[in-house]
């Protein structure tokens, strides 16, 4: 059997095993706070349940969303996790910016797929307190989110301020909740977003268009190849992001040259190593200056030393994003060269679907049977076939 058969297979099963009646846990195995249902990771799992047609996983993803919605804050936010016993986190340190956005993604993704509006009528009001929450994060009514430090997936990397993950993950939710519930408010916002991104996290932008007089220094030191990951008032970030990347190409951001800049990028990247593409690259290493900030950075134990973790490490759930991206954009040998990197990191220790791996040596070192490298599995294997993740595209 071909290793994307027995890869393929290995997933259905982890996700089947992470099947509960509150949804979809984030691990199998009692590692921290990984057997609950987290937002980020059970509609990441839910959109894999959704492209592999199983129908008792996309039950277990009805029952995530239900845990998801339930659980709101009075004031809009979105859980963090919640616990078997009830217990709910929004957070630890700070708050979770990308969560209102990949809640709404996954109820509209599940309402497309399946044809049942049930759950989106039930939770209407919980999407309008989610965009309105989004609304109040700008800050200055400006149209990008100001995600806090550890306020998204790489709660442990350097990154805070407008980062571009968070605004394109908005504008997926505004493009899909538009269309679910005929309003032509979210559409426009997320056009108007759109712009703003546009003109302010690509090295070629207008001084006339730029989101702030700062922009205009700070671009002298941007990189030109790719998307930047995000800026604030003090600096931007240089760094290679791979989620925000994917999710650039995947939601149709860039014109053909930028798309082929970055496609070029990526095509380095993985000629440069015989491993999947790492999150964020290059890695901080211990001599640079940003090391500072990553030291203290953590809620149980240090984890990003240099190629590892958030720091350079590599993780099956975003090459599977990566996957859908590049296949959408028609380079189906790269797409495919990709999910066969997937399940070889997923095969590693009798197919223990690592949370991540050593972004030199290829190790495992995150946490065992994690459900969303299943996911990322999946997502990735269904898109070589042609089952498209909804991008909720609209005309620009």
């Amino acid at each position: 059997m071909m290793i994307s058969q027995i890869g393929y297979s290995k997933a259905i099963e982890l996700l089947r095993q992470a099947s509960t009646p509150m949804g979809f846990v984030a691990s199998v195995q009692d590692h921290d706070n990984y057997q609950r249902v987290w937002t980020r990771d059970g509609v990441v799992n839910g959109l894999a349940a959704l492209m592999s047609g199983d129908k008792d996983l996309i039950q277990t993803f009805g029952n995530t969303l239900k845990t998801i919605f339930d659980h709101q804050h009075p004031s809009g936010f979105i859980p963090s996790n919640v616990a078997a016993d009830g217990k709910i986190s929004y957070g630890g340190t700070v708050g979770r910016a990308d969560n209102p956005s990949w809640a709404i993604i996954g109820l509209c993704q599940y309402t497309s797929s399946t044809m049942d509006d049930l759950l989106s009528r039930n939770y209407e009001r919980q999407v309008e307190k989610c965009f309105s929450v989004m609304e109040a994060w700008e800050f200055n009514g400006k149209h990008l989110l100001y995600v806090p430090q550890s306020g998204d997936w790489a709660d442990e990397y350097i990154q805070h301020g407008y980062i571009l993950f968070d605004q394109l993950l908005r504008i997926w939710a505004l493009r899909l909740a538009a269309a679910i519930y005929k309003r032509i408010e979210w559409r426009e916002k997320a056009e108007r977003i759109m712009t703003v991104v546009r003109n302010n996290f690509w090295n070629n932008s207008e001084p006339s268009a730029l989101y702030a007089p700062n922009l205009k220094h700070q671009l002298a030191l941007a990189p030109s190849a790719y998307w930047f990951l995000g800026f604030n008032p003090s600096r931007i970030y240089r760094y290679f992001d791979l989620q925000a990347n994917s999710l650039a190409l995947l939601l149709d951001v860039g014109d053909e040259s930028q798309n082929k800049a970055v496609i070029g990028y990526i095509r380095q990247l993985t000629q440069h190593s015989k491993a999947i593409v790492p999150s964020f690259y290059p890695a901080i290493d211990t001599a640079d200056w940003e090391m500072t900030e990553l030291e203290s950075n953590y809620a149980y134990s240090f984890r990003n030393k240099p190629n590892e973790f958030h720091n350079g490490g590599l993780w099956p759930v975003w090459n599977g994003f990566l996957a859908a991206a590049l296949k959408r954009k028609n380079e189906d040998l790269l797409a495919k060269l990709v999910v066969e990197r997937i399940h070889q990191a997923n095969g590693r220790s009798s197919w223990e679907m690592n949370e991540c791996f050593h972004g030199k040596t290829c190790e495992n070192i995150g946490v065992p049977r994690c459900t969303w490298s299943a996911g990322g599995a999946i997502i990735g294997e269904q898109s070589l076939a042609g089952t498209a993740i909804i991008a909720g595209d609209i005309q620009t």
